[in-house]
């Protein structure tokens, strides 16, 4: 796996829609946020421009317009998060994170079907 850049929480918020929208402009990405966060455009126009720098983002000036396109695609990056997480907090051990997770929550019956049919595609894929 390549080495992905490091993207803060509030990083994240703006790689989410740049994800699901991309091509972007800055103002498009702008008047999202303003709508689901507490964020000023400045703040939001600051965590654009630290993820271009980071290597997240790259843009195209188109007219008097930044367009904005992901350079790290979001599965790759959530397989890199997920993987830190699980090496972080469980010793890269799935099972560990699994039966603490079972132990500690409540899950709904359909709930627990979906994980049995997950896991039981898995099995029969091998």
């Amino acid at each position: 796996m390549k080495k992905l850049p490091q993207i803060t929480e509030a990083e994240y918020e703006i790689m989410k829609v740049v994800w699901k929208k991309a091509p972007v402009s800055t103002n498009e990405i702008t008047e999202f946020l303003v709508k689901t966060t507490t964020w000023s455009p400045k703040t939001i126009q600051t965590l654009i421009k630290r993820l271009v720098n980071k290597g997240a983002l790259t843009y195209e000036k188109e007219g008097r317009v930044f367009v904005y396109t992901p350079l790290v695609r979001e599965d790759e990056y959530l397989e890199y998060e997920n993987n830190t997480f699980l090496n972080r907090y469980y010793d890269g051990n799935l099972t560990s994170m699994i039966t603490n997770f079972l132990e500690k929550e409540r899950l709904s019956g359909e709930e627990i079907q979906k994980l049995k049919d997950l896991l039981n595609r898995k099995t029969d894929s091998r």
